[in-house]
């Protein structure tokens, strides 16, 4: 896409090796992938709000989308398109599914496995062999026009939805919601699911969660919520610093800690923040 798009990721890597590539997108699933939603015995927040309300849902995508495209209007990403030179190889869509990290791969799997006649299933073969590096072998002009015209239909942009509430925000917010958590801590999770990836290892959402949990406990067992949140974002602070590309923390910094510092767990607007020195807001 144009040189406009995702200018504050451009803002934030430098020479990444493909040495350097994390463990992000769904390639080593943990049982948070297939998490159940939380029983009623923990669906009392220690604050309060639900992410996965409509009205909350669209401010999480607006500021991840703030974040990932220094915009808030995250619909008009689904053709997005671009290698953002993180050893990653193309970064496309809602969520940034990336071609090197099976996420994407596993999105037109699986929008071919419902609409088989589609600009993108030629491309399965080519996707396949990239998995797990930066290449672009097969795929090239021709894949970007594909994805492009394909996120002209509404149906892709419905798989794509569906890949990013299956892997992403549901796994999250669930897991959030047994951990005792209101919006605020749910969304915190969730961003940082988009960015580190399901899994286990120490620079993934699992890895993390771990090692915050180590340094205070969540509410749902027994432990204060801000202060459990302030834990975890300092593990998070930690990993993002250990990549390049990940390296500048404001989405943090001056967003969700501030969030936090002013108490307002439910993520209730209105909202302002900045990622990367440009200010947004939500009324």
């Amino acid at each position: 896409m144009s040189d406009t798009l995702r200018p504050a990721m451009r803002r934030a890597l430098g020479a990444v090796s493909v040495l350097a590539l994390a463990v992000s997108g769904p390639v080593a699933l943990s049982s948070l992938a297939s998490a159940e939603p939380a029983p009623a015995s923990v669906s009392i927040f220690a604050s309060g709000g639900d992410l996965a309300s409509p009205e909350k849902k669209e401010i999480a995508m607006q500021i991840v989308s703030s974040a990932e495209n220094s915009s808030l209007d995250w619909k008009a990403q689904y053709s997005y398109i671009e290698d953002i030179g993180d050893g990653r190889g193309y970064t496309a869509g809602i969520i940034g599914f990336c071609s090197g990290t099976g996420d994407m791969l596993d999105l037109v799997e699986r929008y071919t496995n419902s609409v088989p006649d589609n600009p993108l299933a030629e491309y399965l073969p080519a996707l396949r062999k990239v998995n797990g590096s930066d290449s672009h072998e097969g795929l090239g002009g021709g894949f970007e026009n594909a994805w492009k015209e394909a996120a002209g239909r509404a149906d892709f942009k419905e798989a794509q939805n569906g890949e990013r509430d299956r892997v992403y925000f549901d796994p999250s917010v669930n897991q959030a919601k047994s951990d005792g958590l209101g919006a605020l801590g749910q969304f915190i999770y969730y961003d940082a699911i988009v960015m580190h990836g399901p899994g286990t290892s120490q620079d993934s959402f699992g890895g993390i969660r771990s090692t915050a949990i180590q340094k205070a406990k969540p509410p749902s067992q027994g432990g204060d919520e801000k202060a459990y949140l302030k834990a975890f974002l300092d593990a998070r602070r930690v990993v993002m610093k250990q990549e390049e590309a990940h390296a500048d923390t404001s989405r943090i910094d001056t967003a969700q800690l501030v969030w936090l510092n002013d108490g307002n767990l439910d993520l209730h607007t209105p909202l302002k923040w900045k990622v990367y020195g440009e200010p947004f807001e939500i009324n």
